[in-house]
């Protein structure tokens, strides 16, 4: 599937079942071409377990990688040891060095590279991913409206977002007709999910604006989605 179609008019236009329709084309398009290659980055946030959903649809083997930190909630912890209880083919990634104390306030750029962007690359090099599958949306926030449903963002690995058009709405009409098990903090009023000292309730439109408050990083990205992922050889 090219990437020249409109995307605006995409989200504006297409209705539910149009957008769940394009979303299995594009996963079931990669895996045909990438097979095994093709792994799914699980954040256990509402899109990416809507995400997993989809492509558990186009074949139950596709495998899937969760990074996780010190910080995260324990509600988010306990998600996680459900879903991986549900998806052996899950692996975890974390990082357990040693960092400074409270660096998530002195340096929260530092500190999301360190926890979230090096177990990545690990993950990207070990599963030996050659198509990283993400629950990314163009709607969700001011950081994210340059996307592309397929990327090559680092040579030699492609990144695909097969909700890269869906409202946020539309994320939990999936899950609500499908009957997927969502985190728990949801429920508490909570639109984005992240670390615990990093993440909080908002009344903001932007779904994005309850995270790194009191920063410059307010309702920007951890570093995943726009640091390179493949570690280099050299």
């Amino acid at each position: 599937m090219k990437n020249t179609d409109d995307l605006k008019v995409l989200v504006d236009n297409l209705h539910f079942k149009e957008k769940v329709d394009r979303s299995l084309t594009l996963i079931e398009e990669a895996y045909r071409k990438y097979g095994d290659g093709l792994v799914v980055a699980n954040s256990l946030g509402k899109d990416s377990v809507c995400v997993w959903d989809l492509a558990k649809r186009i074949n139950p083997k596709i495998r899937g990688f969760i990074v996780t930190t010190r910080f995260k909630p324990e509600e988010t912890t306990l998600f996680m040891k459900e879903t991986l209880e549900k998806y052996p083919e899950l692996k975890v990634y974390k990082n357990d060095d040693k960092i400074e104390d409270e660096l998530y306030k002195t340096a929260p750029d530092q500190c999301c590279d360190l926890l979230k962007v090096l177990p990545t690359r690990r993950a990207i090099e070990e599963m030996k991913v050659r198509c990283w599958v993400t629950g990314l949306r163009c709607t969700e926030g001011h950081t994210r409206t340059d996307f592309k449903e397929v990327e090559e963002r680092d040579e030699g690995l492609i990144k695909l977002n097969p909700i890269l058009i869906w409202k946020e709405r539309e994320v939990w009409q999936y899950l609500a007709v499908y009957g997927v098990k969502v985190n728990p903090l949801y429920a508490k009023g909570y639109r984005s999910l992240g670390c615990a000292p990093c993440s909080h309730i908002t009344t903001d439109d932007d779904e994005r604006s309850g995270r790194w408050i009191g920063t410059n990083k307010r309702g920007g990205e951890c570093g995943i989605h726009t640091r390179p992922l493949k570690i280099s050889k050299q």
